[in-house]
């Protein structure tokens, strides 16, 4: 492979770079990778960019300023310097500003050219686009910090349970019998809400994760009527934590207690405000106390719609029971 000879003024004329080979240059191009050379005086003398360089026109003859914003070019002359004065390798990373696409990103990593004697000829500078994976990281750093936060509501939310749950128990045994019933209430929605990427879940897969650990053919003990909204992630939480309360009483109190009972759920939008109309209307059994001032009361009155800032009410007329829960708009998307 032949050389192309580089003279300086006041130095002796030697090979310092080799002509370019075609493979080499190939190889170079499909890998992504800049390779440029400067002289003493950090003009360039010979590029090796194809496609991947971020600037316009033939390099040789010009320097760093030409082709880096001031904000990244006094950075890069300043290693470049450095390198020529101690003869060591320097590395850093550049963000240079293109339009379109955007900002892009390299890293280099410059290193000295040595002659014979020991002393520094040029620098040679190799560039790596890394831009996609700085767009990893800001995606990764993204995820990481609404997981924190998911993760700080989720503790509130069994913070709160627990508190509830121990306030309503009249044994340490009561407690966590009922207190492990809603952490597997609530592990089913956030299965739910995980497997979607943390955009929520549908109400009839809700329904269907709460009810199928009590009740043998959820399909048929409860009629789901209406249509199928998908509910953001803080909504699936709440209302799968108020659809456990009530088919735990269900099964307990009321029409899921018996055999053939039957519970309906219709789902309505309501036309003026936008907001989601649940009602949980069934049969309560004569002689049943249907729902007493238990936590799951305070659930489904005040916990539940509190978190979704909306309405609810519990209400047990003659046999029935009604409860209504209205979920604003921005909790859910309707289908």
């Amino acid at each position: 492979m032949s050389t192309i000879e580089l003279s300086d003024s006041a130095a002796k004329p030697r090979p310092l770079v080799r002509e370019r080979d075609p493979i080499l240059a190939q190889a170079l191009r499909n890998a992504g990778i800049i390779v440029l050379y400067q002289d003493t005086t950090l003009s360039f003398t010979w590029a090796e960019a194809g496609e991947k360089a971020w600037w316009e026109g033939s390099l040789i003859g010009r320097t760093d300023h030409d082709i880096l914003p001031d904000t990244d070019c006094h950075a890069v002359v300043e290693a470049k310097r450095r390198c020529l004065q101690t003869g060591a390798p320097e590395r850093l990373e550049i963000r240079v500003s293109t339009s379109p696409p955007g900002p892009r990103w390299f890293e280099l990593w410059i290193d000295p050219d040595k002659t014979e004697a020991g002393d520094t000829a040029g620098l040679v500078t190799t560039a790596v686009e890394i831009t996609e994976m700085k767009h990893r990281e800001q995606t990764l750093r993204a995820l990481l910090r609404e997981v924190s936060h998911r993760s700080r509501n989720l503790l509130a939310i069994i913070q709160g349970i627990a508190s509830q749950t121990g306030r309503y128990s009249q044994s340490v045994d009561s407690f966590l019998e009922r207190f492990r019933g809603r952490l597997q209430s609530l592990a089913e929605s956030q299965d739910l809400v995980t497997s979607s990427n943390w955009r929520g879940a549908e109400l009839r897969d809700l329904l269907a994760g709460q009810v199928r650990r009590y009740v043998a053919n959820p399909a048929a003990s409860i009629k789901l009527e209406g249509s199928n909204p998908y509910l953001n992630p803080n909504a699936a939480l709440h209302i799968g934590l108020a659809l456990h309360e009530l088919v735990v009483n269900s099964i307990s109190f009321g029409a899921l207690s018996v055999p053939n009972g039957v519970v309906r759920l219709r789902v309505a939008l309501h036309k003026e405000t936008g907001a989601l109309d649940l009602t949980w209307e069934e049969a309560v059994p004569p002689g049943s106390s249907a729902v007493s001032g238990r936590f799951g009361s305070v659930a489904l009155q005040r916990v539940v719609p509190a978190s979704l800032n909306g309405e609810a009410s519990l209400e047990l007329a003659g046999d029935i029971l009604v409860y209504h829960l209205s979920i604003p708009a921005g909790g859910f998307e309707a289908h």
